[in-house]
């Protein structure tokens, strides 16, 4: 069975392009002109990914990753947005509303479906299936679940990999650099500071007080490193 694709794009050239690349790579693309119905449709059939322009009629591409990412069911799905919104601060504010992956316009179709792939594979990767327990924070990879303070908490699977790897290597110091060798692995379309934006997120996931982290800490000058709360 064909991974499916949920595309949602107001410009029909470009969904037409995006769509024949993509039925190429061996890919199912379902289209969407708005962001109105996107959500409800992914409910009754669960995409592999979501590639979401930012300005599109109704309900645009931000809100739509918001709403995505507060859907439990949909939270984990990877999302790429395809936008000319091509800014750094348009690029981050995407990532820390739970992107996976952020391309600016006008694009390569061959450079799309190559990130497309990049990040699946990503997804795809196996993890450790022995549940641990840190202080308040309980990981339990083969379920992909993260508990803390005795409240489920919904992450994305990229969220939930770093934090992960982390809690596997407790008192180590990682650079950004290192985090994205170990956790994304495919690195040419990743920067240093999308790291940055995850940690940003985990600790806002995890930590009583994110501005003062009891867990993930910063280490001024070398990168991040996860030790045990005291």
């Amino acid at each position: 069975m064909k991974p499916s694709i949920f595309v949602v794009e107001d410009d029909p050239d470009i969904s037409r392009l995006v769509r024949h690349h993509l039925e190429g790579a061996g890919f199912s693309v379902k289209l969407f002109a708005t962001g109105n119905a996107v959500v409800a449709d992914s409910e009754r059939q669960r995409p592999a990914l979501f590639i979401l322009d930012i300005m599109v009629p109704g309900k645009d591409g931000l809100e739509l990753c918001r709403q995505i990412r507060q859907t439990p069911a949909l939270a984990p799905i990877p999302v790429i947005f395809l936008t000319a919104k091509s800014g750094e601060a348009d690029r981050i504010l995407g990532l820390e509303l739970g992107a996976d992956d952020y391309i600016p316009k006008p694009f390569s179709p061959r450079e799309l479906v190559a990130r497309v792939k990049a990040v699946l594979r990503r997804f795809e990767r196996p993890l450790s299936q022995s549940p641990m327990r840190i202080g308040e924070i309980e990981i339990d990879p083969g379920a992909m679940t993260l508990t803390v303070r005795g409240q489920p908490v919904t992450t994305t699977a990229t969220e939930f990999r770093l934090l992960d790897y982390f809690a596997r290597h407790l008192g180590r110091v990682f650079t950004r650099d290192q985090l994205l060798d170990s956790v994304w692995r495919d690195t040419a379309y990743v920067t240093p500071r999308s790291v940055d934006v995850y940690v940003r997120r985990i600790r806002e996931k995890i930590e009583p007080d994110p501005e003062n982290p009891r867990y993930l800490k910063t280490v001024r000058g070398a990168g991040y490193r996860f030790e045990a709360a005291k």
